[in-house]
């Protein structure tokens, strides 16, 4: 059928469905279940970034009132380690235990796991734990880490690397640069973010005599069953049940297990009654899975006409004190293989060292790998372009593929299919009004501010590495098609799109469409939400359910109306009597006949390419540092788009981190690996007046040929746009002097007073 042919289908701006029932505090947060006879479990946490546990004495904290149980690393030994999924580094392991036995290695390391009656007899029993530590030399940074001599956090890890992963053609990217006219090279460094979701991450574990139900705010319950009944709980994955209600925020950190999930199970079997965990800011900030922490050295070489002939990067990444379940993966399968963009670069080598320091585990964080891998480039090319006396857009449309050089290998192991990119560029930039920037940078000298604009055309991999996705669908009585699906919204608004795609497949009222999630006992299959594949992925699952349905629905109205039937608007009619019979009916009159479970999986399960240009202006002030965002617009290419509401949405909160990132997110430890940006008091999370006014928005869509609703994935894109074009648009304000994130008031304040000041306009 064709899409967009009803008022609430694909490609409608409808309002979220969700939205209802959580703006007038019907929401079901972990938080919020309140089982009969639950108690409350605390984590102690670690203290220090790096030492050995000498002692533990638990004796005072057990005869405390209330408390119910105490647990320790030693009571664990029936489970397995928190899992890293994707180790890269061979025989180099860094398991982590659920509790820390005889070795802590970062700040907030769980040593103790209380239980108790209320949540603060669990905080005070934690407090009277008594721990004798010797503490150890530890390494908080890269260069610390990687410095001669430096101090072992892993045995087996020379220099605390524990991986070297590469990609591409070394050789002939090191003769292209030899070679070239120019070569732009930078040291770029990636500011590690703590992902703040607004909800913090809870866990509630029961145990009912024979298995375990776990609630926690997930990304996808199936994938975490499997990973947490086999690998740490060791039990048949019939024997564990999660379940995810409402989530507030993810960002890839909700995709993890962490060690809590584990203990409340734990807990509950021991103690025989449902046990809860809901964590603070501080653990949040302290233990939730970091984002970026990277460094990389970069060039990028051309000829005497500024076209790429090469494009070379090595970088060093922090995975923390321990490899992550899938942070080996985040800046080399993830990232790695999108460095370059959609630019045309001949030879291309990226090399990846994993380096362990004492710091919170680093994995996944809006768009995983992609942002970095994009904010690489167009720093470069920018750079470029004031090195070679090109203006910033003309370096990008003589390097960017063109529709007939499509599809395209870039050398990496992927392959872009669709896209008009010279085309969305100069969309963008008749948006952004390119034209009219001189007078606006001329109004602002003439203020005293500096004035700068900055360009990013980025490409993300969405969807990379999936091979399937599942679909489970009833017909309810009265007609209501209720559809499980195996993705997980995290505030996206899966709801409302999923109900869209199937409303219109089946010629129903959207109404008639329930969509239901997070409950392995409802869906034990299924990918959850990453990687910005839940439209592709779970809405070819609903389109494939819908289809499924409908030829089910055929064969038995066939009893009734025919051997020959159609189906159309909820109607089955029989051609040759023209009776009919509504989807209600046939399946009031043959219940659970219509139900089944769908499985989209593509013979050639490629990822999609989003893809789009982000142009941001900005005003800075010398006097104080403050940068404005004054202007910001973008063009971008998600295939089809099945939700222009929802999408504006996804897009405003990914600049808002892609910005926040800039201009005043920082995770700090100190040189003895303490934790100083641990709060909210020391952390600077975007606020409103950090936003720009109004970001205009547009597309220029190319359908993908990859899954049938023709989508690309939107999620992260907003993201991936924002750090670099708002990042260039700052450092153009500033004559090109280069500098990192975040771009502080201090740093642009400092760096003013060595230009020449900001001159009125004649």
């Amino acid at each position: 059928m064709k899409f967009g042919t009803s008022q609430t289908g694909v490609g409608k701006s409808v309002e979220r469905v969700e939205d209802a029932r959580l703006l007038t505090g019907g929401g079901r947060y972990t938080d919020d279940l309140q089982l009969p006879g639950m108690a409350y479990g605390v984590t102690l946490r670690s203290p220090y970034g790096h030492a050995a546990i000498t002692r533990i004495d638990a004796a005072a904290a057990r005869a405390m009132p209330g408390v119910l149980g105490v647990y320790l690393g030693a009571d664990l030994d029936a489970y397995g380690d928190v899992p890293c999924a994707v180790p890269l580094s061979g025989p180099i392991k860094t398991p982590r235990p659920l509790l820390a036995r005889d070795r802590v290695r970062f700040v907030g390391d769980g040593i103790a796991f209380v239980v108790a009656e209320t949540r603060e007899q669990a905080r005070a029993a934690a407090d009277a734990i008594e721990i004798e530590f010797e503490e150890l030399p530890a390494v908080a940074s890269l260069e610390a880490a990687t410095a001669p001599g430096a101090p072992a956090i892993w045995p087996d890890a020379p220099n605390n690397i524990v991986f070297h992963w590469e990609v591409g053609k070394a050789a002939a990217a090191d003769a292209a640069i030899a070679a070239a006219a120019h070569v732009t090279r930078l040291r770029v460094t990636q500011n590690r973010i703590a992902p703040t979701s607004m909800e913090v991450r809870a866990a509630v574990g029961d145990w009912d005599g024979s298995a375990f139900t776990l609630h926690t705010g997930s990304q996808g319950v199936a994938g975490m069953r499997q990973l947490l009944a086999g690998m740490v709980m060791k039990c048949p994955p019939e024997q564990l049940r999660i379940v995810t209600g409402d989530v507030g925020g993810g960002f890839g950190m909700k995709s993890f297990l962490y060690a809590e999930y584990a203990l409340v199970l734990h807990a509950a079997k021991m103690l025989g009654r449902p046990v809860k965990w809901t964590g603070e800011r501080s653990d949040a900030f302290q233990t939730d899975t970091h984002g970026r922490a990277m460094e990389s050295d970069a060039a990028l070489a051309f000829d005497a006409q500024g076209r790429i002939t090469a494009l070379k990067v090595e970088t060093w990444s922090d995975l923390g004190a321990y490899q992550s379940q899938f942070g080996p993966a985040i800046q080399t399968l993830a990232g790695g293989r999108i460095i370059g963009g959609v630019y045309r670069i001949p030879a291309i080598h990226n090399a990846v060292h994993g380096v362990m320091t004492n710091t919170a585990p680093v994995d996944a964080y809006r768009g995983a790998g992609r942002p970095e891998s994009a904010y690489i480039m167009e720093r470069l090319l920018e750079a470029a372009a004031r090195e070679l006396n090109l203006s910033v857009d003309e370096i990008r449309r003589r390097n960017l593929l063109t529709p007939t050089e499509l599809p395209h290998d870039n050398g990496l192991g992927l392959t872009f299919d669709v896209g008009d990119f010279p085309a969305v560029l100069d969309k963008a930039l008749a948006n952004a009004d390119w034209a009219g920037f001189p007078a606006r940078k001329a109004a602002a000298l003439a203020r005293g501010k500096r004035y700068g604009r900055g360009l990013c055309y980025y490409v993300e991999i969405a969807g990379g590495g999936s091979r399937d996705e599942f679909a489970d669908v009833r017909v309810l009585k009265g007609g209501i098609v209720e559809v499980a699906v195996g993705t997980q919204s995290n505030g996206q608004g899966h709801e409302t799109v999923y109900a869209q795609v199937t409303a219109e497949r089946l010629g129903i009222p959207m109404e008639q469409v329930r969509i239901v999630q997070g409950d392995t006992d409802r869906l034990e299959q299924g990918n959850g939400t990453g990687g910005s594949r839940s439209m592709a992925w779970g809405g070819g699952a609903c389109l494939v359910a819908a289809d499924d349905l409908v030829a089910r629905g055929i064969a038995l109205a066939k009893q009734d109306l025919g051997d020959e039937v159609d189906y159309a608007d909820g109607l089955f009619r029989g051609r040759a009597t023209n009776a009919t019979m509504s989807l209600a009916e046939l399946a009031d009159k043959h219940p659970q006949a219509l139900d089944g479970r769908a499985r989209f999986a593509p013979d050639d399960p490629r990822p999609t390419f989003p893809n789009g240009c982000h142009v941001a202006e900005v005003e800075v002030d010398p006097q104080t540092g403050r940068v404005e965002v004054t202007r910001y617009s973008l063009v971008d290419d998600f295939g089809t788009i099945v939700n222009p509401l929802l999408l504006v949405g996804q897009i405003h909160g990914g600049v808002a981190q892609g910005l926040g990132q800039v201009l005043t997110e920082n995770i700090v430890y100190d040189e003895s690996a303490q934790l100083l940006t641990g709060s909210f008091m020391d952390y600077g999370i975007p606020r409103a007046d950090d936003m720009p006014g109004a970001i205009g928005f547009d597309t220029l869509p190319t359908t993908s040929p990859t899954n049938p609703l023709g989508a690309k994935g939107c999620g992260e894109a907003g993201t991936i746009g924002a750090m670099p074009s708002v990042m260039n648009a700052i450092i153009d304000a500033l004559d090109g002097t280069q500098l990192e994130m975040p771009a502080t008031p201090e740093k642009i304040w400092r760096i003013c007073q060595q230009l020449t000041p900001a001159m009125a306009a004649e």
